[in-house]
């Protein structure tokens, strides 16, 4: 079996920047959607396929634990730099290993399967709206259209630790794979999916006819695809296909070019991620995070001068352990600063600087907006049951729209007839 591969990625309609990315490297193919603003996307989505691979290159671990790997580098890389704090990214990936597709998924990218005339969800979105849709809390057309659909509850560099989900599809001859980020999904349905799919018989066609079509749709956010049809050995129409499995090995890596649509061994993961700046405070502390040099073997001349040197080594390892200290608390400082929800306050909805949560008994947020709007009354429809625990937002507009949205569901459901 073969496998014959397009890709493309687009800026969309709206959208100032491309925070999409996404991975060609036969065998292993990847979507990425970054999010928390231009420069924060861009980097995550970016640094998470730089992650997975270098490490598929150097064949270390498995492809979730590779997943797991991009997700602590995006976190580590989010807490240091406060350019980027809160940055985060979804993430879809495929390896083909035969007539095998093993699957790891975070977010609300999506993984598809074509198979004669029909197009099959392979992945489950990590969003609010599906897990009230799941719940049986709201209709699959109250979903598609509802306000919150892009509040994700799952991705990557949010947390030091992520869940992954994974899966293994058996491909047959004949079979399509798709993989693609929310602005193809967000604009253009699966039965215009599936049609498009249908009638383009090359990859590269169908990734750019979907492309136009989201774009024909609005465009509101960034569209990214991938499309790889599996193909009997000698089939085809001459379009440029790459042999499976392959698997790349220290003495004889897959080569790695940057922007290079035309080859199926490559990897296009967007633009360079941009360094953090020297001269952040972050520095020190990770300059305290080298390892500690063994004392030589020398004896020194006398008690007293090795006395000496063992309290200014004792002061100075003090000096540094203060100084990380100072630095994680003016870090996290910043970062809970960074972040906004919506919960509850003295029984009223409002609006909370921080994230949803206490350690030692000390809340990391405090209430910046409190509303008018009873929680009891928001919390009685059936969208708003978890205002408690918090409904996250990208930033302090996102969440007075979401405040916005809570008011007039309450007072449409008040001015409701009796028994309706």
């Amino acid at each position: 079996m073969m496998i014959k591969v397009g890709a493309t990625s687009d800026i969309g309609q709206v959208r100032e920047g491309n925070e999409d990315s996404f991975l060609v490297l036969d065998p292993l193919y990847a979507v990425a959607d970054g999010m928390g603003g231009h420069r924060g996307g861009e980097v995550a989505s970016n640094l998470a396929l730089q992650t997975i691979q270098r490490l598929f290159t150097a064949q270390e671990g498995t492809l979730t634990e590779q997943v797991e790997q991009a997700n602590r580098a995006v976190f580590e890389r989010s807490q240091s730099d406060r350019d980027v704090a809160g940055m985060g990214t979804t993430l879809t990936a495929a390896l083909v290993q035969g007539a095998q597709v093993r699957l790891a998924h975070v977010g609300d990218s999506r993984a598809y399967l074509y198979r004669d005339g029909e197009l099959q969800l392979l992945t489950e979105d990590h969003t609010l709206v599906h897990k009230m849709l799941v719940e049986g809390e709201i209709t699959e057309s109250e979903a598609e259209t509802h306000p919150h659909r892009s509040i994700l509850t799952r991705a990557l560099g949010v947390d030091g630790n992520v869940q992954v989900d994974e899966g293994i599809v058996e491909m047959r001859n004949g079979d399509r794979l798709l993989l693609c980020t929310d602005g193809l999904t967000g604009m253009v349905s699966d039965e215009q999916i599936k049609a498009v799919l249908a009638e383009s018989k090359d990859p590269q066609e169908a990734v750019d006819r979907l492309v136009r079509a989201a774009n024909r749709a609005g465009g509101i956010d960034n569209i990214t695809a991938v499309v790889i049809d599996f193909v009997e050995d000698g089939s085809g129409d001459g379009t440029k296909q790459a042999a499976m499995p392959h698997q790349p090995t220290k003495q004889q890596p897959v080569p790695t070019v940057v922007q290079a649509p035309d080859r199926t061994d490559i990897t296009v993961v967007g633009r360079p991620i941009p360094e953090p700046p020297k001269d952040r405070a972050s520095a020190p502390a990770r300059a305290s995070r080298e390892p500690v040099r063994p004392p030589s073997d020398r004896r020194p001349p006398d008690r007293p001068r090795r006395s000496g040197r063992a309290l200014q080594k004792a002061g100075v390892g003090l000096g540094v352990l203060l100084a990380v200290v100072v630095l994680g608390m003016v870090g996290l400082r910043f970062y809970l600063d960074t972040q906004w929800f919506v919960g509850v306050s003295n029984g009223r909805v409002a609006i909370f600087r921080g994230v949803p949560a206490e350690v030692a008994g000390y809340d990391l947020n405090s209430v910046v907006v409190e509303t008018t709007i009873r929680a009891d009354e928001a919390q009685s429809l059936a969208l708003y049951r978890e205002l408690p625990d918090g409904i996250t937002a990208d930033d302090r507009e996102a969440a007075e729209a979401i405040v916005e949205q809570i008011r007039r569901d309450v007072e449409s459901r008040l001015t409701q007839p009796v028994g309706s």
